[in-house]
């Protein structure tokens, strides 16, 4: 997708944050986006910060975990815009404890939103994408958390590993249909996610988390997320990953020594010994390794050599 004006995104978890930072810089692109957000309030106030009678934003309220909820904001787009070529899991929660101290209903609900809200889009709209044949963008948001873990948040992390996979795995499998895969994965950035208490359903408050919540909350709020970076820079660099067709999108240098630092303690783990059975090495050969990592790492090298020329 080197040319994205007049194509169709659709966003989720969009009315604030990183959703909306990259709302809005598609549409100053061109592009036409659905606003799709659990909160109605915060989907009117977005609208709001487009330009009067922008005809190509729309605003519909959306639970992620919802499968059927899902599908209707999805033909709502498809009605209102003709097609959707972009899909964009943003929605997420920043679920934070020790695991130690997690419940079920901890689980049922970091997973179903950060997990599952990415699963529901790709069964639900990319379907849609495929149909068109005109080709198209699948980018969720995962996190450095979803490369490596830094930090008591092991729902969250577990899901953010998970997208990443789901990424890789999907890659091979859309690149035939012109569509593009990308893993979204940023580093701090100024948003209200330390307010994801708050947004917790009846249903999953059964928890010690939820009861510490608001000194979290507040910590997050007035130390941390101010210090990030901005949601319109992301939506500049999500644009640039999706245009770029990068399997990986990553924002922050300041993570690459962590990042670098878990790889390289896994390949110290691989044992030291003579050399594998044949038979067993031959039986192996469609899993031990996969040509789409080699592939994207010499396509990066050569266009950092050609930028530094």
């Amino acid at each position: 997708m080197d040319k994205v004006a007049g194509k169709v995104a659709f966003i989720n978890g969009a009315a604030s944050g990183m959703g909306l930072g990259m709302a809005q810089v598609f549409s100053s692109h061109g592009m036409k986006v659905e606003i799709a957000d659990l909160r109605r309030e915060a989907i009117e106030r977005a609208i709001a910060s487009f330009p009067a009678a922008n005809p190509g934003v729309l605003g519909v309220e959306l639970d992620v975990a919802d499968r059927a909820a899902y599908a209707r904001a999805a033909a709502e787009a498809v009605r209102a815009f003709g097609a959707i070529h972009v899909l964009v899991n943003n929605a997420g929660i920043g679920i934070i404890g020790p695991l130690l101290e997690a419940t079920y209903a901890d689980w049922d609900w970091g997973l179903s939103v950060n997990l599952g809200g990415v699963i529901n889009g790709i069964q639900t709209v990319v379907p849609l994408i495929r149909s068109h044949g005109e080709g198209g963008h699948v980018v969720p948001t995962s996190s450095m958390s979803g490369i490596f873990c830094a930090s008591t948040a092991g729902i969250y992390t577990t899901a953010k590993y998970a997208v990443v996979g789901l990424m890789e795995s999907l890659h091979s499998e859309l690149q035939p249909h012109n569509i593009g895969v990308s893993a979204f994965c940023p580093g701090l950035v100024s948003t209200n996610i330390g307010e994801t208490e708050s947004m917790r359903p009846a249903e999953f408050r059964n928890s010690s988390y939820g009861n510490a919540a608001p000194e979290r909350a507040n910590f997050l709020r007035e130390h941390i997320f101010p210090h990030g970076m901005s949601p319109l820079e992301v939506g500049e660099r999500v644009l640039k990953g999706i245009v770029n067709n990068d399997l990986w999108i990553l924002t922050h240098p300041e993570y690459k020594a962590g990042a670098q630092e878990r790889f390289e303690a896994i390949l110290e783990a691989f044992p030291i010994e003579g050399p594998p059975p044949p038979k067993r090495v031959a039986a192996e050969a469609m899993v031990t390794r996969n040509p789409l990592f080699a592939l994207e790492r010499d396509r990066l090298r050569a266009r950092r050599a050609q930028q530094q020329r």
